[in-house]
């Protein structure tokens, strides 16, 4: 995983980053990164955020430590609701990118009264282009640098440290399954049809030239969502946290100052 200016956290079995002020009145606000991606993902979101007050909470998701049996996006949302009872969080903001907003869909249907609001950025639950069988079974560079350089506009981001991760990935046989069987998982555990039940406001931030969940997808989001508002950032593909942190941050603050001025947070009954 790539350095964090932020110390790692370790409360149990969970490790995450912590950051700005925990007696704020505002709701805390759960990062969920996607299953190639780590916390490195968020520190711009992390900073933004925790400088404006929120409490930001960013797990690492343990992509890779579960049995093979259980290795799904299923029990990836398990843990983020463990972690959150862990914490003792109270009604929280979900944002997620690509598996990380996949999971924050699950979370929040399974826990609906505990979703305050949620952004969500690429994510995958209705449809995504996979990595395809071919991802792990291909291991010359080029091949990998190509596929790592489709989640972005700007192929810049697909580092020499990055496309080595990747590598060192696929050619790791039981982290490579476990991918694979995560990837075959978003592709079963689709949402499509239960959408209409989160009813929470949420925003889609959503790069106008992501091929791996491209624009139609967000679309299909925002008309299936009761209240959802759909951005496009230009120039900007599957990781707009990532290409474009100003404008994702500005989007999640904005969107975040007008649900606090139009429904205060209040405490769920009974917890």
């Amino acid at each position: 995983m790539h350095e964090t200016p932020f110390p790692i956290h370790e409360t149990g079995s969970f490790r995450y980053n912590a950051e700005g002020p925990t007696d704020s009145p505002l709701p805390p606000v759960v990062l969920l990164h996607g299953m190639l991606g780590d916390l490195s993902n968020w520190v711009d979101t992390v900073e933004a955020l925790s400088d404006n007050g929120y409490r930001v909470l960013a797990p690492i998701l343990p992509v890779y430590d579960f049995p093979l049996s259980e290795t799904g996006v299923p029990r990836l949302t398990t843990h983020v609701r463990d972690f959150v009872d862990t914490l003792d969080l109270d009604r929280v903001v979900l944002v997620g990118n690509s598996l990380g907003g996949h999971v924050a869909l699950l979370y929040a249907l399974n826990q609906v009264e505990r979703v305050h609001a949620m952004v969500l950025s690429g994510s995958s639950g209705i449809y995504e282009t996979t990595m395809g069988s071919s991802f792990f079974r291909r291991q010359d560079r080029e091949f990998i640098r190509e596929r790592t350089e489709m989640t972005f506009y700007d192929p810049a981001h697909a580092t020499e440290e990055l496309v080595d991760e990747m590598l060192e990935i696929v050619n790791d046989r039981p982290r490579a399954f476990r991918l694979l069987k995560i990837a075959r998982s978003a592709d079963e555990e689709t949402v499509t049809e239960q959408l209409s039940q989160l009813d929470m406001p949420s925003l889609l931030v959503w790069g106008r030239d992501d091929i791996i969940t491209p624009p139609e997808v967000g679309e299909e989001f925002r008309d299936r969502m009761p209240d959802a508002r759909l951005e496009f950032i230009d120039k900007c593909g599957h990781a707009p946290m990532v290409e474009h942190p100003d404008t994702f941050n500005a989007l999640t603050l904005e969107f975040l100052e007008e649900l606090a001025e139009e429904a205060p947070l209040t405490p769920p009954s009974g917890r």
